[in-house]
């Protein structure tokens, strides 16, 4: 009788992952096509496609550029949780860092694979939950949420989670933030195309950029 080979804990992420994102994908494509189906509507191809030229290029350079910027952070199984669920800079990369961080492992050892995939799917279920919260109590609490004088502290949520993750990172080793933090001020205050909705592209180019002036800080002798 031929023995059934057990697949590693590694070989079981690639696959799992592999068959959910496409699963999701899947289903991601079909809402347009079936909502189509039932309102017998047919888009103008042409104008998806003028659509398509213009924007498509961009996002599959994201795409590219995240998975190889998300993945050294985050693990297998945490990208592939990760690129399911959303919300990776603003929310899953903080948290598994965080969590990486704490237990003091890197996220390609055994302990952060599984530490930073945990991590991860407790924030997609917490997410879930504030959702739906939120969509029951939106009503009686619109009054509450709309008063200008909460208006200044919502508009620093970001920055607040980000500052204190950075400032963690940063005294780490305060030579390599430089030239990212450097990079960002001239960029977003030079070029005022540039605002938040840029903020999911500038993430990738920061982490790019920041590995190139790091290495040849590293072979000028500037790190230590």
């Amino acid at each position: 009788m031929k023995e059934k080979k057990t697949l590693s804990y590694m070989d079981s992420v690639h696959r799992d992952g592999t068959i959910w994102n496409m699963v999701v994908m899947t289903l991601l494509i079909m809402f347009p096509v079936v909502v189509g189906v039932i309102f017998q509507a047919v888009p103008d191809w042409a104008g998806v496609g003028k659509g398509l030229l213009a924007t498509a290029p961009m996002y599959w350079a994201v795409g590219v550029i995240e998975v190889i910027t998300f993945y050294p952070m985050l693990g297998a199984g945490g990208s592939y949780l990760s690129f399911v669920t959303g919300n990776i800079s603003n929310l899953k990369l903080p948290c598994a860092l965080n969590a990486l961080e704490s237990n003091e492992v890197k996220a390609q050892s055994e302990e952060g694979e599984i530490i930073s995939t945990i991590s991860i799917a407790t924030s997609s279920i917490v997410t879930t939950l504030i959702i739906i919260f939120g969509v029951a109590l939106i009503i009686p609490l619109t009054p509450l949420l709309e008063n200008p004088v909460l208006d200044p502290a919502f508009a620093q949520l970001l920055p607040a989670l980000f500052g204190a993750l950075g400032v963690v990172f940063i005294s780490k080793n305060w030579k390599i933030a430089i030239a990212p933090i450097v990079l960002m001020l001239i960029l977003f205050v030079f070029v005022p195309a540039l605002d938040s909705s840029m903020v999911g592209i500038m993430v990738p180019v920061g982490v790019v950029f920041t590995i190139v002036v790091s290495r040849l800080m590293y072979k000028k002798g500037m790190l230590g």
